[in-house]
């Protein structure tokens, strides 16, 4: 038979006597959160190295394109579309159609922090799935404007769901490895600028159907009375079918209980936002992110209006034909950099130092363009059409440092469960960044070309000195962004 019971003063008190303190096994003090973060923490490094989960990776790509395709699909159409369906007057379209594309943005910038921190509270899939489904039904429904009222509050609806960005990068950080992370950010940058591709060429092929294919669309009455419409399904199909994506086959990456899943653990809640701005290092990345960025929208929002102004004037003269070929081959030329490139030059030389020379070749690039066009206006055609090959294909190297900027962001963070908080923080700024560059570096070209300040060479001279600060603000990049690599010996040879 078992033993009897003990007596009540025999049994493991509840409570510590104030007499003498209890030994381990006679009470079990409830852990605080910086015990159970550190917990967290050990049980992730414990996991070491593992490769990357395909289908989850696939998943947040798929996800990555449908922002751009959201906000550039109206590029293509838009003006036509206010002028056509809103009846204002031609004079007007112009200011109009600049609000609409920049509510999108300016929207974000109020809402992806709120989104950051609701991922890190709730979960990262619920945020993904609202966020994609709350875009495929904004951008639907924008296709159904009447009036360039409706269109504002449409293009409002589709950028307050702003969450898959903010998702997205967090959610690939915790399905990645400190080995792996680059790879993984590489992709995720391949399906940021496929997006862009993807986009205007969704509003162009799709806009206006039952005149571009008669055969096919024009005896549908719905595409006769909102001629916009089909783009805007093809932009909403694709974000809704993310949606339902997400929802049967994506993981939910944050430990929504102390850093397990079971039943029975505790809560812990993100930290305050005071504290993570707080945090060693956070400010000082948040800087250099946003300056990666400003150098990429600027040149973004210059080189267009670049090519197309006359060589004498001080651009390239191109046909649209020719600009298109000239954007496709800087497009390929990063797909190569970001998916072939980086990887292994991140692992080698670490992200601050592979930083360090993006940094540098920024300066250098910009230099290339006065540089052609004192070429064309020379009449050195042969020399022209031998270096613009090596412009493209080495200035798009640049773009390395975008995906750089966000692992310095995810390595910076104060904790794990700081990561959407930090990545909304961010990209709140970047939406505002996005809003206001394009019009102001668009407006310094127009200044040094109409007055031909420095031969029309104005706003190369602005972009090469901002271009400078990049390297300078690099000194304040903290030591735990440097994101050294650890020596391939010392990774690959396994453990004694």
């Amino acid at each position: 038979m078992p033993d009897a019971l003990p007596a009540e003063d025999e049994r493991t008190p509840l409570l510590p006597s104030s007499s003498s303190p209890p030994s381990p096994d006679e009470t079990t003090l409830a852990p605080t959160e910086e015990d159970l973060l550190a917990e967290a923490a050990a049980e992730v490094a414990a996991e070491g190295d593992h490769p990357l989960p395909k289908l989850q990776v696939f998943l947040l790509c798929w996800a990555a394109i449908v922002e751009p395709v959201a906000f550039f699909s109206i590029f293509p159409f838009i003006n036509q579309m206010i002028f056509e369906t809103g009846g204002v007057d031609e004079a007007d379209v112009g200011f109009l159609s600049g609000v609409i594309e920049s509510l999108f943005s300016l929207t974000q910038t109020v809402f992806m922090l709120l989104w950051g921190r609701a991922a890190d509270r709730y979960g990262r899939k619920p945020v993904l799935v609202v966020s994609l489904a709350g875009v495929a039904v904004g951008s639907t429904l924008f296709g159904f404007s009447r009036t360039v009222w409706q269109m504002i509050v449409l293009r409002s609806v589709a950028g307050i769901f702003a969450g898959i960005t903010v998702t997205v990068r967090t959610m690939l950080s915790e399905n990645s490895t400190p080995k792996n992370q680059a790879r993984a950010f590489s992709f995720f940058a391949f399906a940021t600028n496929l997006g862009i591709f993807v986009g205007p060429l969704i509003g162009g092929a799709l806009s206006k159907p039952c005149e571009q294919y008669p055969s096919i669309f024009g005896q549908l009455t719905l595409f006769v009375d909102y001629p916009y419409l089909l783009p805007c399904i093809a932009a909403g199909a694709m974000s809704g079918v993310g949606a339902l994506l997400s929802v049967f086959f994506l993981h939910e990456t944050r430990p929504l209980r102390d850093g397990k899943t079971h039943d029975h653990a505790v809560q812990i809640d993100p930290p305050p936002i005071r504290e993570i701005l707080a945090a060693p290092g956070v400010i000082p990345v948040i800087i250099i992110f946003q300056y990666a960025l400003l150098l990429g929208i600027a040149f973004t929002a210059v080189a267009p209006i670049f090519f197309y102004t006359a060589i004498d004037l001080g651009g390239f003269g191109y046909s649209p034909a020719q600009i298109s070929l000239y954007l496709a081959g800087c497009g390929i030329s990063q797909a190569i950099w970001l998916l072939i490139a980086f990887p292994p030059l991140q692992r080698r030389l670490g992200t601050g130092n592979l930083l360090r020379i993006c940094a540098w070749a920024w300066p250098v690039a910009f230099c290339f363009f006065p540089l052609l066009n004192a070429l064309l206006r020379n009449g050195q055609t042969t020399a022209f059409w031998i270096i613009v090959p090596i412009s493209v294909v080495g200035a798009s190297g640049v773009s390395m440092a975008f995906t750089g900027v966000q692992l310095a962001l995810n390595d910076i963070a104060p904790s794990h469960l700081a990561l959407g908080t930090l990545n909304g923080l961010a990209l709140s700024i970047m939406s505002a960044v996005r809003a206001i560059t394009p019009a102001t570096f668009a407006s310094i070209f127009a200044y040094g070309i109409k007055y031909q300040i420095l031969a029309g060479y104005f706003c190369w001279a602005v972009l090469i000195v901002t271009a400078l600060g990049f390297i300078v603000a690099l000194r304040w990049l903290p030591e735990k962004a440097e994101g050294r690599a650890v020596p391939v010996k010392a990774v690959d040879e396994p453990e004694a």
